[in-house]
């Protein structure tokens, strides 16, 4: 059967089971775009900016687990995916990106539009291809959906020029579709590995879990839990694997790092034995690496083994699938209980609390975000997408996640701006469920122009807009590190509320404690988009807090929680 290079790109698709795209038409892309009249069962999502395209489909692939797809045109189109390329990147999110290309012959003659988006994106995606033949245009897709889900996931683009998208081609494609990934059995020198790290766990009197994204992207949460459960070992959270092991657990300990539990990052320093667990043990968790542990031996199971014993000295390295290798461990660890490492553990969170909220006039975001985890817990399915900033932090210190996948964020990026569009793609992606948007002022005005798409789409998503009228994380780093030299920091914005309901949303502003359980309660009972503005304390730190350059034995702890 001939098709044209549009309709292979969209056959191409739905073989892999697509049917939610992220995108904005341009001249390029325009053969695609004709062609999607004719394929209602591809929904379009049209985003105010190429940027929001890529973040979509970054949450919608976070929430189904299958690559995200992303549609832009040639010159800036394509380049403003870069961004959302990266973060992609940084977290292990799969994602296929396609753009529009100017036509082969004027390829190299800077025609209108044109840009080497391959070799842009190189250095930020796992693979860039350039169809430069229609008959080839069936098997690069399904060779770039392969790739974007094998070993490490990522982000790929494929760079359709705008002729090869109208010409014919014999259509076929594979039965199995690219994104389709047969776990392969382990091998040999794997399960020797396992063997010793079993033996490790067995022999150790002060071991940790370190849970990372690797075991939210493999959905190995049960086998964490069994783990755990077994060898008595507690479980610590990196900022994107909170949502990977129950928080009410009794194992449960919270995050650690820069922002982590103060407990956390003095357990860490005692420990005789850490399981790091698809994690990659970066500065964020580490602090100053050369201090990190230095009691500890370290097992490292990562998907990718460059990541292993890159920052930190490993003795055991378990490279693959956390999943099927914590299947293979765990029936070799011995039941133990640790009455000693747990007792030392409890007075350690005893004598170190370490989340306190200001006593102020002003209502503090802390507070806020107490009653928005009063509704996660009424309703764990909850799902919650941050952006980037003091917020984050606070969201992830506050808030108790205890169903597996319900936490995400720009991790290794740190990308401001995240949190609307990847809402609206975890919205998209887990229908049924209930999906707040955590923003800060900063970050909420980089996308703010997809509430025309929520709106557009009457998504049923809320959210809560934490405005302090300051790029707070900046202004703290400010205040402690740069001698009170607070530049650039005030970041007056617009009425929400009003702009809100510019594009027919409801909102609602909220400066009063007493104020906000009634207004979350609202935002849930309405069956679309609801935003609310919280009038928050500009004046507030996050902590605990390691100094830059500093270890994590180096913890700073708030005023407030130290135990005299």
């Amino acid at each position: 059967m001939k098709l044209k290079g549009s309709e292979i790109i969209c056959e191409s698709l739905l073989k892999e089971g697509i049917d939610v795209i992220f995108g904005h038409p341009g001249g390029a892309i325009l053969p695609f775009y004709d062609a999607l009249w004719s394929y209602p069962q591809l929904k379009h999502i049209l985003v105010r900016h190429e940027q929001s395209a890529a973040h979509a489909a970054d949450g919608y692939a976070r929430m189904t687990g299958k690559p995200g797809v992303c549609v832009a045109t040639s010159g800036p189109g394509a380049t403003n995916l870069v961004t959302g390329i990266m973060n992609a990147r940084a977290d292990s999110i799969p994602m296929v990106c396609i753009t529009g290309q100017v036509a082969r012959p004027v390829l190299g003659s800077e025609a209108f539009q044109e840009c080497d988006i391959c070799s842009i994106a190189a250095a930020c995606s796992k693979r860039t291809y350039l169809v430069m033949s229609t008959d080839d245009l069936a098997s690069t897709i399904h060779e770039a959906f392969r790739t974007a889900v094998s070993g490490r996931p990522g982000p790929v683009l494929v760079d359709v020029p705008r002729d090869v998208q109208l010409e014919l081609a014999e259509f076929t494609y594979p039965e199995t579709p690219g994104c389709v990934i047969e776990p392969e059995p382990l091998s040999e020198e794997i399960l020797s590995n396992v063997k010793r790290a079993a033996q490790l766990i067995n022999q150790s009197e002060r071991p940790v879990i370190i849970g990372g994204h690797g075991v939210v992207m493999s959905r190995a949460f049960e086998e964490v839990k069994d783990l755990a459960e077994t060898t008595g070992i507690p479980v610590i959270n990196t900022l994107l694997g909170l949502s990977g092991f129950p928080r009410t657990h009794e194992l449960s300990l919270g995050m650690l790092g820069m922002h982590g539990m103060y407990w956390n990052n003095m357990i860490i320093e005692q420990s005789d034995l850490i399981v790091g667990l698809g994690m990659r043990f970066d500065d964020r968790v580490t602090g100053k690496a050369s201090t990190f542990a230095p009691h500890a031996r370290i097992i490292h199971l990562d998907i990718e083994g460059s990541q292993i014993g890159r920052n930190v000295p490993v003795e055991v390295p378990l490279q693959g699938d956390a999943k099927t290798i914590l299947k293979s461990l765990v029936p070799l660890v011995e039941k133990v209980d640790r009455p000693e490492w747990m007792a030392y553990i409890n007075e350690t969170r005893d004598n170190h609390p370490s989340l306190a909220i200001p006593s102020s006039e002003n209502l503090q975001a802390q507070e806020v975000l107490v009653e928005i985890n009063r509704l996660i817990q009424e309703n764990p399915e909850t799902v919650v997408v941050t952006g980037v900033g003091q917020h984050q932090m606070w969201a992830a210190q506050f808030l108790e996640f205890n169903n597996s996948n319900t936490f995400v964020s720009s991790g290794g990026l740190g990308t401001m701006g995240f949190e609307l569009p990847a809402a609206m793609g975890a919205q998209l992606g887990r229908p049924g469920a209930p999906v707040w948007s955590i923003a800060g002022d900063g970050g909420f005005q980089m996308t703010l122009q997809e509430l025309a798409t929520v709106a557009q789409e009457k998504m049923p998503l809320k959210i809560a807009l934490f405005n302090n009228g300051i790029l707070g994380m900046i202004r703290q780093w400010q205040e402690l590190f740069f001698e009170q030299h607070l530049k650039e920091t005030p970041i007056p914005g617009p009425d929400y509320v009003k702009l809100a309901n510019s594009f027919g949303i409801p909102a609602v502003k909220v400066s009063h404690q007493e104020d906000v359980m009634p207004a979350l309660r609202a935002a849930n009972a309405e069956d679309g988009p609801y935003l609310i503005e919280f009038v928050v304390d500009s004046e507030s730190h996050v902590y605990p807090m390691v100094p830059p350059g500093g270890g994590l034995g180096d913890t700073l702890e708030d005023p407030l929680t130290r135990v005299q």
